[in-house]
């Protein structure tokens, strides 16, 4: 593939990851990324002579085993018998929980998502591509030894080692989904070769508890994780806010070789699962900043996945064929109608009406950092936090920087 434009990019995609499936009633229903695939694809982004859409194939068992433990794998396959495990495991090892209930082939489903995401890292390794997608990934929560959050095994760590092994000494991981990375920064707590970013509804009020402005890396890698945590019910407004103050600042003066981000979307207005109040607009924006700061600092090199997000009909399908878009340089008009083929699939497969347009009406104005802290607002503070325990490694002024 010599020769090939700096916006071209490798999506994979594949039917057969609808098979993880923890049941119809799970939060995390494997009909979003189906819906995500034919809305993408009714956009005509599968079609794009720029983009290169690619099967799964083969799980590198090889590959797994480097970041999960041997016993914890040998139970996910367990789990995913008939016979099941015992309860004695089912707690060591997080599965048979209400959280990561053990389904039918749990082992190859969940290997596969993982499995997208090296197959990802590869594609830009390889220097075929400079930008790749896998939005079935993001299973951020995912620990060495343990399943948790929806999550199995850890894709994103999956693709960072990755890069790491073929000799990549700066890769960042930003991570926008409502919940706190804390799997990616347990991974990475003391690699200095890693730095995680992660913003997130404070621990104090929404699952995993972690990730709080003080947590920032170990001690063979200080200032290898940025924690922004933000108040609940924090809209679109001040979560650019937020990450226009710390983001841009920190991914700078790393300057990494790659980015590697994390778009979970639930924390939409619409998610049942967090209290923040984003809307698709606003994800599309964190997306494009994205974009431009691997740009700016990465020579390009921006691998993307998806991660958290229940709404399956009104948020995610929109939000990540966004990401789809905007990784591909085909950004998608906020005030594109949703293609009728999709909204009938959609009402037939949901029993709902789906949302008409590509928009929720923000129009994507924030006040800048830049234009000064306010020790009154309690967001400004919570971004101080993130500022005053991380900005001084980077020889940056958490007041005036």
């Amino acid at each position: 593939m010599v020769g090939m434009a700096e916006n071209d990019v490798y999506v994979v995609w594949d039917d057969e990851v609808t098979g993880y499936n923890f049941g119809p009633s799970h939060p995390m229903h494997p009909l979003r990324l189906d819906l995500t695939a034919k809305l993408a694809d009714d956009f005509g982004l599968f079609d794009a002579d720029n983009v290169h859409v690619d099967p799964i194939g083969e799980i590198d068992e090889a590959k797994l085993a480097r970041l999960h433990d041997p016993d914890y794998i040998a139970a996910v396959k367990q789990a995913g018998t008939e016979e099941g495990l015992e309860e004695r495991d089912a707690n060591r090892y997080g599965i048979g929980t209400e959280d990561v209930p053990g389904f039918e082939n749990m082992h190859t489903a969940s290997a596969m998502l993982f499995q997208g995401s090296v197959n990802a890292a590869n594609a830009i390794i390889s220097g075929d591509f400079r930008r790749a997608v896998n939005f079935c990934g993001g299973m951020h929560h995912a620990m060495p030894g343990k399943a948790s959050g929806f999550c199995v095994y850890n894709d994103a760590a999956g693709a960072i080692t990755e890069f790491l092994e073929a000799g990549y000494e700066r890769v960042v991981y930003l991570d926008i989904d409502a919940h706190h990375g804390d799997g990616v920064e347990t991974f990475f707590w003391d690699d200095p070769r890693v730095l995680t970013i992660s913003i997130h509804e404070s621990g104090k009020f929404l699952f995993p508890g972690t990730g709080y402005p003080a947590d920032i890396g170990g001690l063979k890698a200080a200032a290898s994780a940025v924690n922004i945590a933000l108040p609940p019910r924090a809209g679109d407004a001040d979560w650019l806010r937020a990450f226009d103050a710390t983001v841009p600042q920190v991914v700078a003066a790393f300057e990494p070789q790659v980015v590697v981000s994390q778009h979970g979307c639930d924390g939409h207005r619409a998610d049942p699962l967090t209290h923040m109040r984003l809307s698709v607009d606003a994800m599309r924006i964190a997306a494009e900043r994205i974009r431009d700061l691997a740009v700016d600092h990465a020579d390009g090199r921006w691998l993307s996945v998806g991660g958290g997000g229940y709404a399956i009909i009104d948020v995610v399908p929109r939000a990540w064929t966004n990401l789809l878009a905007v990784a591909a340089g085909r950004d998608i008009d906020p005030g594109a109608r949703i293609p009728g083929r999709w909204a009938s699939y959609a009402q037939t497969k949901t029993g709902r009406e789906a949302p008409l347009s590509m928009t929720d009406g923000f129009d994507g104005a924030f006040e800048p950092w830049s234009k000064g802290f306010d020790p009154e607002v309690e967001l400004d503070r919570a971004v101080m936090g993130t500022r005053k325990n991380i900005f001084p490694f980077f020889a940056l002024d958490p007041y005036f920087d």
